[in-house]
């Protein structure tokens, strides 16, 4: 399976399973958007990860975090 920008909810998962010692909370889009390119399913074009879908993620990372 590959993981697309709009696979918000499997792309929290896989960063919180991957990054356990990371405060979603305080985390900053640059950092973020790293994380998300560099997961080994991702596969997409990087320059579409805008605002939007980077608070999407950030979002549904606290949900699963809590």
């Amino acid at each position: 399976m590959s993981l697309k920008w709009v696979d918000v909810l499997e792309i929290a998962i896989q960063l919180a399973e991957s990054k356990p010692e990371v405060d979603p909370r305080y985390v900053n889009f640059v950092d973020l958007h790293n994380w998300v390119v560099s997961l080994p399913e991702f596969d997409d074009n990087s320059q579409r990860g805008g605002e939007k879908v980077l608070e999407a993620i950030q979002a549904a990372w606290i949900e699963e975090a809590d």
